[in-house]
């Protein structure tokens, strides 16, 4: 199976393709310049490859939350690719592929993943691994540090920029809960190429014309009444 993968959901930029049982990989720090150096990855990932799009199997790309530039450039980008080579393709969640992380790092039961989402909230969901993969058991919301959807157990791993941001609120929050803390993970290509792999063995893949971005924030500035 050939798997090509995008993420540009945070300030980096990745891409990755899964060829048969190895992982191309690459990851550079974009800031804002997402759109000028995505497909120049693509293009230099395939060539280290020798394959063109149209021998790949499908495409993922990480579907947020994250940046709404960002994800409506992975989104965008991913469509255009397989509209033109007529493939399917695959959106994962971001705070799954954390998890997916997370869980190469070592051995995970559950995951407590946090993206810091600004304006004093994160984007957050648990995991449990399973065989068959991650089985959510708090599904992707938003909301405030301090009401994070509470867990039961004792030795979650957590992980990610919303932890990172909010670690005194969210150890309050999950006293007795944590057993690890892995810092310094970030939404990537290459998880989400495993995730999407195993999805597009199962038939997940979808027309890219139906692709879209999960937001779960619906904007990003509050009127003078709400604030």
């Amino acid at each position: 199976m050939k798997i090509l993968a995008l993420d540009t959901s945070t300030e980096y930029c990745s891409v990755a393709l899964l060829w048969d049982s190895e992982i191309l990989n690459q990851e550079i720090l974009a800031e804002q310049r997402h759109s000028e150096l995505i497909l120049p990855m693509v293009r230099h990932t395939l060539d280290e490859a020798g394959l063109t799009l149209r021998q790949l199997d499908g495409i993922a790309f990480g579907s947020g939350p994250g940046s709404f530039t960002g994800l409506r450039i992975a989104c965008g980008v991913t469509q255009g690719l397989a509209l033109g080579a007529d493939l399917p393709v695959i959106g994962i969640c971001t705070l799954e592929a954390l998890a997916q992380d997370a869980g190469e790092k070592g051995t995970v039961a559950g995951v407590i993943a946090a993206l810091d989402a600004r304006m004093s909230e994160i984007y957050h969901a648990a995991y449990k691994r399973t065989a068959d993969g991650w089985l959510p058991v708090s599904e992707p919301a938003l909301c405030s540090p301090h009401n994070a959807p509470l867990v039961s157990g004792n030795d979650w791993t957590v992980c990610g920029s919303g932890f990172g941001m909010y670690e005194e609120i969210l150890r309050s929050r999950y006293h007795g809960c944590i057993g690890h803390v892995i810092s310094g993970l970030r939404p990537n290509a290459r998880a989400i190429v495993q995730l999407a792999a195993a999805e597009f063995r199962k038939g997940s893949g979808i027309d890219p014309a139906h692709a879209a971005p999960l937001y779960i924030r619906n904007k990003v500035a509050l009127k003078e009444k709400e604030r």
